[in-house]
């Protein structure tokens, strides 16, 4: 997958509110939601086709990807980009100054042990 602008992802959780969506109404969400211009939804929507990340059949637009998908993909880019794919160095530098609750530690070791139980 291409890489995903700030912008071509805050469009996009637009679309995903409500999709299939016809242009015109998209239009008025991104304006409405984004602060948009007509100009700049249908450049938007353009660069994202040619991306092969939406499709606009006779005005009638829908995502061809998920957002899960577009999720774990920026997350494995930033992953690569940031710790050349290294997971525990990764989470050790994005948890190093956070306060985790109880609840997030269950949760994670929650991942972890399903994790290993796929294996």
């Amino acid at each position: 997958m291409e890489r995903i602008s700030e912008g071509e992802y805050r469009f996009l959780s637009v679309l995903w509110e409500d999709e299939p969506t016809a242009s015109p109404e998209l239009v008025k969400r991104c304006n409405a939601q984004l602060g948009w211009k007509k100009s700049t939804t249908y450049t938007v929507i353009k660069k994202l086709i040619g991306k092969g990340i939406v499709k606009n059949e006779n005005t009638i637009v829908s995502a061809l990807v998920s957002k899960d998908e577009v999720d774990r993909w920026q997350g494995e880019e930033l992953l690569q980009r940031t710790c050349r794919g290294n997971v525990p160095v990764f989470l050790a530098a994005f948890l190093k100054d956070r306060k985790l609750s109880g609840e997030d530690i269950r949760r994670i070791r929650q991942m972890i042990d399903g994790m290993e139980e796929g294996r």
